[in-house]
């Protein structure tokens, strides 16, 4: 009965470290991957904001990031599979995707602000109310 209890423990021992998907002979290394989800997920907010204008220049976002980078959805695929056998490795590349994100959201944000705070100041400039307060003289009558 220990004997056969060892034995099963051993088993389940080296059925837990043994990885669940073998690494891929075409691996997309991991930054690149992160580079590649980045894209896609910056990609797909376009197509959901204006399909239209993708439409109309004939861009499919997932063929495009494909061409892009040099692979086919089959290594993409395989690539992405590998990687969430692996938890800590996919969870690591989210966060960096994540990351990226939100660089790029700041960036988009403070450029925006500065279009728009330029935008407000030539419509200052320019303003009729402005001009009209500017050209009265001043009484100088108590």
């Amino acid at each position: 009965m220990k004997k056969l209890i060892a034995i099963t423990f051993v088993l389940f021992f080296f059925s837990c470290s043994e990885k669940l998907i073998k690494k891929p002979d075409d691996l997309i290394p991991k930054d690149q991957m992160v580079n590649i989800l980045n894209d896609m997920a910056i990609l797909n907010a376009a197509k959901n904001a204006n399909e239209s204008k993708l439409i109309e220049n004939n861009i499919e976002p997932t063929n495009y990031i494909f061409e892009k980078y040099g692979i086919d959805s089959l290594q993409f695929v395989n690539s992405d599979n590998y990687y969430a056998s692996l938890p800590r490795e996919y969870e690591e590349i989210y966060k960096q995707v994540e990351e990226l994100l939100d660089k790029e959201k700041e960036r988009v944000a403070a450029e925006k602000e500065t279009k728009d705070s330029l935008l407000q100041q030539s419509k200052l400039k320019n303003s009729p109310i402005k001009k009209r307060t500017l050209n009265k003289v001043k009484d100088t009558l108590p």
